[in-house]
């Protein structure tokens, strides 16, 4: 557990703040609170420190648990407050609203659908898409084929702008923006990358779009748990 090394609380103290802060959109102050109440003091900043640390890690050590995705690809993007501006929140579902990938950019043009896409298809290389969906943004016809041209997308890859499917992901901005609002608005890109990593992939896990793992808060601990090789 060697990234869990010199801290003073336990690993399951550590996972367990991660876990309830990014799964159920509260502020550090009111979670310092709880755990108070637990017998647990923790400052408000060390939950903070440990979010920015181990939210992307769930991240990577998640991915071989994502299970099985469609390949019709839901694409968008929405607004994040990022130190007192608006920036970009890219994000892809399947059409049955499991999480492909997500992105924060400061800009929303063609480079950043195009580097959105590919780290779409790279998390998403067992599962390849067959089609994409998006708004009328012209970035994303240049992205695709930009990443046809290199080889990275099949040329046979349907290419979709309707409203109307992406009504799904629509709705699933609005659920992620509960979660968000908590937050006030974030101070720097790094931070908000980090956090929002850890809202989507606990909403991913909460909603039971991960293979191995019960539909039950019990379910949640035991794969967060898993992920870090401590016992069930």
């Amino acid at each position: 557990m060697s990234i869990f090394k010199r801290r003073r609380f336990p690993v399951t103290i550590i996972l367990l703040c991660v876990r309830w802060y990014c799964k159920y959109g509260i502020s550090y102050r009111d979670l310092a609170e709880m755990m108070s109440e637990r017998g647990v003091a923790v400052d408000p900043s060390t939950i903070f420190r440990w979010v920015q640390r181990y939210a992307p890690e769930i991240e990577k050590r998640i991915r071989p648990y994502q299970g099985h995705r469609s390949g019709s690809w839901r694409v968008d993007e929405t607004y994040v407050r990022v130190g007192g501006r608006w920036r970009y929140l890219l994000r892809a579902v399947d059409k049955h609203g499991r999480l492909i990938a997500s992105m924060l950019s400061d800009r929303r043009n063609t480079n950043a659908a195009y580097r959105f896409l590919r780290k779409a298809i790279k998390a998403m290389s067992h599962y390849p898409a067959s089609s994409i969906t998006t708004d009328k943004l012209a970035s994303y016809p240049m992205a695709i084929l930009r990443l046809q041209n290199e080889g990275l997308l099949p040329n046979d890859v349907v290419h979709r702008t309707s409203k109307y499917l992406n009504n799904i992901l629509e709705a699933d901005h609005g659920a992620l923006k509960r979660v968000i609002r908590p937050t006030r608005g974030f101070q720097s890109m790094k931070t908000a990358a980090a956090t929002l990593t850890g809202f989507e992939n606990m909403r991913m896990i909460r909603r039971g779009h991960c293979i191995q793992r019960e539909r039950r808060a019990t379910g949640e601990i035991r794969l967060v748990n898993q992920l870090f090789g401590l016992a069930a």
